[in-house]
């Protein structure tokens, strides 16, 4: 995909990860619809941006809201060609702790975020994508979703956190093999331990735990990092199907 020019979507666009994707494709020359509920850092994010940009406030779960925002978005842009999922809450509560139950309501809040708002977004932009004309290979949309290690070595805690990022994993090759035959690709990306205002609350203990499962580069990755994965997967034609660790490595520990 050029990304030159092309129309697409990025939420949790006020910071983190979506903040940092935003930027780059931005300055790559994109077009972007950005999607948050915090209308301050949207807002901010919009105006620090090279380029003409729409930003809306959004809950990714409501079906109606979003529905409004890739109505608004191909209103201003035409094609919409990409969806970045960044949208996104964390999760700390053991399946039983002091002798309680993990809260039900905590936990149908981060799967409906994560995973239903993620698919939620996806599918009604997938819905718009169809109707794009191809490019020269035929394609005609890519969607980037995120995951998270996660997924894959949780740590203590994280039962519902892990369960929405291996969701998004193991939802990636179904949504790519339904979408092929459009021409539209999707993708995950599943982040490591980043610099974002999420880890800038984990207890220093937490962080310290972490930090024993760092490989090489001994830190936190960057957000900048994470959206150059994006831009690389946006303009990679062959890549489809797949969650991709981005973590230099890190694998947690129990």
């Amino acid at each position: 995909m050029n990304i030159a020019g092309a129309a697409g979507i990025v939420t949790g666009a006020a910071s983190g990860l979506g903040r940092a994707t935003a930027e780059l494709l931005a300055r790559q020359g994109a077009r972007l619809v950005l999607l948050d509920m915090n209308d301050d850092g949207l807002e901010r994010t919009r105006s620090e941006l090279p380029g003409k940009h729409v930003a809306l406030h959004a809950d990714v779960c409501d079906a109606q809201e979003v529905k409004a925002c890739v109505d608004a978005g191909a209103a201003a842009f035409g094609d919409l060609r990409f969806v970045v999922n960044c949208a996104g809450v964390p999760s700390a509560a053991k399946t039983v702790s002091r002798g309680v139950a993990h809260d039900l309501d905590v936990w149908n809040r981060v799967l409906a975020i994560n995973l239903t708002g993620s698919f939620n977004v996806l599918r009604l932009a997938a819905e718009r994508m169809i109707h794009n004309p191809p490019d020269a290979d035929g394609q005609r949309g890519v969607i980037v979703n995120t995951s998270s290690i996660a997924a894959f070595d949780g740590l203590k805690g994280q039962a519902a956190y892990s369960a929405s990022k291996a969701a998004i994993a193991g939802m990636t090759l179904p949504i790519a093999r339904d979408l092929a035959e459009y021409g539209i690709r999707c993708m995950a990306v599943a982040p490591g331990v980043f610099e974002t205002e999420l880890t800038m609350n984990v207890p220093q203990k937490g962080m310290e735990a972490m930090e024993k499962g760092f490989l090489f580069p001994k830190r936190c990755g960057l957000p900048a990092e994470f959206a150059a994965m994006v831009q690389s997967i946006l303009a990679n034609p062959y890549v489809n199907g797949t969650c991709y660790r981005l973590d230099g490595g890190t694998r947690f520990a129990p």
